[in-house]
Parts: C-alpha cells; sequence; structure tokens
C-alpha cells in the first residue's frame, strides 16, 4: 500500500496550481523536483516536493527565470536575479511585426510549457499588452499588427480554454464584457487563467445589453459573474443590471481606477472588484474576498 504521504502527479499539480506538464519539464529539462517511482514508473511525490514546487513559484513570481531557480532555491536570501523576460518579450513583438504566426506559437508553446499561467500573465503578457499598447500608438503599421495578433491571441487562448473546460466540471464562471472594444486580451488572459486554475468559464466575448446578460444568468446558472468594464460605462444601468443578478459579482479590468467614483456608490450583495487577471484568480478561490480599496490606483 503507498504511503498517504506520497502524492500522485495530479494531487500535487491539484495542490500548488502547476499543470502535469509543466512539472515534468521542471523535473526532465532542469531537475528542479525528484519525485520517486512506482514499479510501474509512476511518478510519487513526498511532502518536501510540495513545498520544493511553492519555493519554485516564489521565485518565479519574483521574476526570475525557469533556469535561474535550482541555484537559487539553495540561497532563500539572495535577490532575485532580473530574468529573461525582456528578452522573450522582445521576441514576441518582433514576431508580431513580422506577422509570424509560427513563431508566435513556439515562443508561446515553450513558455506554457515551463512556467504556470499566473507567472506567464503577470511576467510577460500584460507587459507585452502594455508594450503594444505603447507601440501602436503612432506605429504605421498599428492597425494591421493588432488585427494580427488579437486574431492569433484569440484563437490560442480561446482553444487552451476549450480544451480545460472539457476536463472541468461544476458551475462556471460567466466572463462578459462591459465595452464598445470588439475584443478585449485581457478578458481572454482573465479565462485562461482561470481554466488553468481549475474553474470552468463560459465566454461572451461581445458585449450584451443587461436584460440579455440577465438571462444568461439564469440559463446557465454560472456560479459568478465576471464582468470587464470598458473605459466609459453607464453607471445607472449597469447598476440596475446588477441588482438583477443573484450570483457573486466581480467588477473591472485594467480600467477600473477610472470608475472607481462611480462604482463605490453601488451598494449591492456580493459584489467584489478586480484589477488583473491575478486578483481575479484569487477573489474566485476564495483567497481574498476583500474588494480592491477604491482610494488606492489600480495598475
Amino acid at each position: 500500500m503507498l504511503s498517504e504521504h506520497l502524492l500522485p502527479i495530479g494531487e500535487l499539480a491539484r495542490r500548488t496550481g502547476v499543470n502535469p506538464v509543466t512539472l515534468r519539464a521542471w523535473e526532465r529539462r532542469y531537475g528542479l523536483l525528484k519525485p520517486q517511482r512506482t514499479a510501474k514508473g509512476h511518478r510519487l511525490y513526498p511532502q518536501d516536493q510540495v513545498e520544493r514546487v511553492k519555493a519554485i513559484l516564489a521565485w518565479l513570481a519574483r521574476g526570475a527565470s525557469v533556469g535561474q531557480v535550482r541555484e537559487l532555491l539553495d540561497k532563500p536570501l539572495a535577490m532575485a536575479p532580473q530574468g529573461d523576460w525582456q528578452r522573450r518579450q522582445l521576441q514576441l513583438v518582433e514576431a508580431i511585426a513580422g506577422l509570424s504566426q509560427r513563431s508566435l506559437d513556439q515562443q508561446l508553446n515553450q513558455v506554457m510549457a515551463l512556467y504556470p499561467a499566473i507567472t506567464l500573465c503577470e511576467q510577460l503578457l500584460l507587459p507585452l499588452l502594455d508594450v503594444l499598447a505603447q507601440r501602436w500608438r503612432n506605429h504605421f503599421n498599428a492597425e494591421l499588427e493588432q488585427a494580427f495578433f488579437d486574431t492569433w491571441l484569440r484563437s490560442k487562448l480561446g482553444a487552451r480554454v476549450y480544451h480545460d473546460n472539457q476536463l472541468l466540471q461544476g458551475p462556471a464562471v460567466l466572463l462578459a464584457q462591459d465595452c464598445e472594444r470588439p475584443f478585449d486580451p485581457r478578458l481572454w488572459l482573465c479565462a485562461w487563467l482561470l481554466t488553468s486554475n481549475g474553474i470552468a468559464v463560459e465566454v461572451l466575448e461581445q458585449p450584451v445589453g443587461g436584460a440579455q446578460l440577465q438571462r444568461a444568468i439564469t440559463a446557465l446558472q454560472p456560479r459568478a459573474l465576471l464582468l470587464h468594464l470598458g473605459p466609459r460605462i453607464d453607471a445607472k444601468a449597469l447598476q440596475r443590471t446588477l441588482q438583477g443578478i443573484a450570483v457573486h459579482k466581480l467588477l473591472g479590468g485594467g480600467t477600473l481606477a477610472l470608475h472607481q467614483a462611480q462604482l463605490h456608490n453601488f451598494e449591492l450583495p456580493d459584489l467584489f472588484f478586480f484589477d488583473s487577471p491575478q486578483a481575479a484568480l484569487r477573489l474566485l478561490q476564495g483567497n481574498d474576498r476583500r474588494p480592491v480599496e477604491m482610494s488606492e490606483p489600480c495598475n
């Protein structure tokens, strides 16, 4: 009989939020993990390996690259060095400028195998969106690059979300947007981050009116509504819509700070605010059920 203290790879993934593909890559390519094996070759992880995964995640969150982590694990008081995120970011920008879908696929597939989704959001993809927004303010090829990138990103993340959703059970989180923009990359980053962490989603990519959103809640019976806000909102109409929705309501996104005065006056039960995909994930995981303080700047 196997010891209760030895965990199969699926249980380790559940406890740490790191998918099995990444755990295997950390072991094979970087020697970061040392599982035991059953007679049939299945991996089993003692408790010290659980703690080691958490330590790896802590270094990644501080900006270290996965190739630097093994040495850093033996230096817990050391300052985290600069990772290779800026180099990867520049390579992605070059691929977008060259309209190279193959290069984008190769680069993102590589980092997706090595890093958890939350690390990629924090260290690579969200900073990349900021760089692209700055680039496209005055770049002569901005419209073409943005159309190319948006199409690719939706296809890439949509496929991941669809695949993850097939393996998940229970009520989903309904993701919708109150925004005039036809495509919001942060909405899809939210969707991918949630499904990567075991939370099923339903996505309404195009904005719908308040009555239609209420009908969607009735039909889908989600565990929560996550609503991305655009740069302009009709606060009174939004409040009326939310009054007719009984599930947990998460409002926000990158424009949350623009609406802080109006949202502060919403007096509704089960209402929370988020300013990033990571914050939305924490709220849904129950680690932080407090709303973002509206007096603080949101990045």
